[in-house]
């Protein structure tokens, strides 16, 4: 098995005028799965290749079990790699494609064999060998790939985008299969996607990536709950965090946002930035009659409901026209705190999540409050947490 290990990597195009990545620094601890995830662009893929050697390093190092493999050929690093439209030879049967890595290396047949019958039952293949892709599903085909890299018994396994090209089921069933292939085999994994889903299901711990930028590395339950900056937090969840600009009140105890109140579960430290934008997530907010609301309250009417059962997803415009919504897909966009322009000319909309049982009706005058233990505070013009 093997760690890798990353140092100020860089990778530059254009003579040194466009960065796809800026210098990051990882490490992936032996038979750890670790997941890269971004906005397309923003350099996961490329980092990808530049550990496996299909891509020249501009700066920085990797390395292999503590050796560095800068100048190491693709082909001598020991890792396998599975890319996004399988590269499968579609003349070969299965079994002739698992196998073609190891013929070229000069294997004896029988180790070729035994290597092969043991990577079709991993993967439940034994009933399709004689087949040839053209006779097999996206999936099939996608299994037929991670054969082709297990049979090589590889320190790592380097997973570019490889459920991209799935329907949405079968990207479900196949995303639960490399979780059980991965606890079974042990080897180090690092798997590329955009889809932040994949990325908190499957990841020991997940890097997340902007404009070729690690923004932070860690556990999904750590980017999800304490997420370091405005991008992080604005990326990873569904439906996405509700960013409001507000001002830290009361010595820190709470957070003035419109004409509202809304009390903190932690004072927030002193000297930290007055002007902030309060996190909320969905499913952090909860709602009531405007009638019975009490004082601090945020007022809204339900603008759009949205049922899939057993959750609604509420989109709420806010009836304050002292509030201001800074939205989350320009931040996932931007990796910035961005300038707060709503998209439709100054309505100001957040999102709720409850069961569909408990959602409001379409129309409906009511008032939001949040709970006050899940709210993350980051500064209003850098994006970073307080």
């Amino acid at each position: 098995m093997g760690s890798i290990t990353l140092r100020d990597l860089s990778k530059t195009y254009g003579g040194g005028t466009v960065a796809a990545v800026r210098s990051v620094d990882l490490d992936i601890e032996d038979g750890e799965f670790v997941v890269f995830v971004g906005p397309s662009g923003c350099g996961k893929s490329t980092l990808l290749r530049m550990i496996a050697g299909l891509e020249k390093i501009s700066g920085g190092t990797v390395a292999i079990n503590g050796k560095v493999v800068n100048e190491v050929a693709s082909r001598n690093r020991d890792i396998a790699m599975v890319f996004q439209n399988y590269a499968l030879y579609p003349t070969m049967t299965v079994r002739q494609n698992i196998a073609f890595a190891l013929e070229l290396r000069k294997f004896p047949q029988a180790a070729i064999d035994e290597r092969v019958n043991e990577a079709a039952r991993i993967l439940d293949l034994k009933d399709l060998l004689d087949r040839k892709p053209g006779q097999l599903s996206g999936g099939q085909r996608q299994r037929v790939a991670m054969g082709r890299a297990i049979v090589r018994h590889p320190q790592a396994f380097l997973l570019d985008e490889p459920l991209s090209n799935l329907d949405a089921k079968l990207r479900v069933q196949l995303r639960a299969e490399l979780g059980r292939l991965h606890q079974r085999l042990g080897v180090t994994t690092i798997h590329v996607t955009h889809d932040q889903v994949e990325a908190m299901t499957l990841g020991n711990r997940v890097a997340v990536f902007s404009r070729g930028t690690l923004q932070q590395y860690d556990t999904p339950k750590n980017l999800y709950e304490a997420p370091k900056n405005l991008f992080v937090a604005g990326f990873i969840g569904s439906p996405a965090m509700n960013f409001l600009e507000g001002a830290l009140a009361g010595d820190g105890a709470f957070v003035r946002i419109g004409a509202a109140e809304i009390g903190l579960g932690t004072r927030a430290k002193a000297g930290q930035s007055e002007r902030v934008l309060a996190g909320i997530r969905p499913e952090h907010l909860s709602w009531r009659p405007r009638a019975e609301a009490a004082a601090g309250a945020l007022p809204g009417t339900v603008d759009f409901v949205e049922s899939i059962e057993p959750e609604a997803y509420v989109t709420i415009v806010l009836d304050d026209p002292s509030i201001r919504v800074r939205q989350a897909e320009e931040a996932a966009a931007n990796g910035s705190a961005g300038n707060g322009a709503s998209p439709d000319g100054g309505v100001q909309r957040i999102q709720m999540r409850v069961s569909s049982r408990a959602a409001p009706a379409l129309g409906q005058k009511i008032a939001l409050t949040a709970d006050p233990d899940r709210i993350r505070l980051f500064d209003a013009v850098s994006g970073a947490a307080l």
